[in-house]
Order: C-alpha cells, then sequence, then structure tokens
C-alpha cells in the first residue's frame, strides 16, 4: 500500500447511510459488543480502570456510524447505562476512536485536529485521556491501526 493510499485510509468516515442506519440500531444490539470486548481488555488487563473512574458515565458517539454507546464504570467492571446522564461524551469518527484505542495517535492530536470532541467533565476527560495513554495496547490490535 502506498502512502498516499494509507493516509486516505486513516482519514476515511463511512458514508452518511451507515449513520442513519446506527441510529435505528436496537441499543442492546449497539452495547452488547462493545460491552464484551471492554470486559475482555479489562480481563486480559489491557484496561484496568482507575479509581477516578469508578461511579462515573460516559457516552461514546462514533459519529459517522451513528452509534452512541453509553456506559459506566462499576468498580472497575463496565456496564450499559442511561442515554442522559453521562458525564462524559467523547465524539469522533469510527476510524479516529480506533486510532486512539490502538496507539496510533494519542487524544491530544485527535483533539487538536478536531476528530476528538469532549463535553462535560473536563478533569474526568483529562484522567480518562492519561488512563488510555497510559494502557498497553494489544498486540492484534497495534497490527490492525499499522495496515490502517
Amino acid at each position: 500500500m502506498n502512502p498516499s493510499t494509507s493516509a486516505k485510509l486513516g482519514d476515511f468516515l463511512f458514508p452518511s447511510f451507515f449513520a442513519d442506519i446506527g441510529q435505528k440500531f436496537p441499543r442492546r444490539l449497539s452495547h452488547t459488543p462493545f460491552l464484551i470486548a471492554l470486559d475482555i481488555a479489562r480481563k486480559k488487563g489491557f484496561l484496568e480502570a482507575p479509581e477516578v473512574l469508578y461511579g462515573k458515565q460516559f457516552a461514546l458517539h462514533i459519529t459517522d456510524l451513528g452509534l452512541d454507546l453509553h456506559f459506566a464504570c462499576d468498580q472497575g467492571h463496565f456496564k450499559q447505562s442511561s442515554a442522559a446522564s453521562a458525564d462524559l461524551h467523547l465524539y469522533a469518527s469510527a476510524m479516529s476512536f480506533l486510532k486512539l484505542a490502538s496507539g496510533a495517535e494519542d487524544a491530544d492530536s485527535l483533539f487538536f485536529r478536531r476528530q476528538l470532541r469532549m463535553e462535560g467533565d473536563t478533569e474526568l476527560g483529562i484522567a480518562v485521556k492519561y488512563w488510555i495513554d497510559a494502557n498497553e495496547r494489544p498486540l492484534w490490535l497495534q497490527k490492525i491501526a499499522e495496515k490502517i
């Protein structure tokens, strides 16, 4: 893959009809795989939540897929939560979230390029940023990001 193709893939956005479909997804269908992935990552030691996240509620808004994922950190475990009560909202495209999760990009870079937006408890947002940056990523996730 040549560098110009790689750069194009790195900024990829799903076509708008995906967002239309995503907004119609039942909550359970969109949340369950995400929460299972978080739980597996926690059990494997990749996402051990610091105490500052305990009792906090989060919303990830995957803008190009039209998905809004609401979850809470309950004593280090991640569980689905209500849409109305998030302490912190993070907005980004699917590709930007993949870059963040894989460590290919840090939150500051995405934020300053306006590819990541945060609303809500700023102090909590900074704690989440440091937590994500400090976590080791699984090798398979890093390899996916490298290919993209």
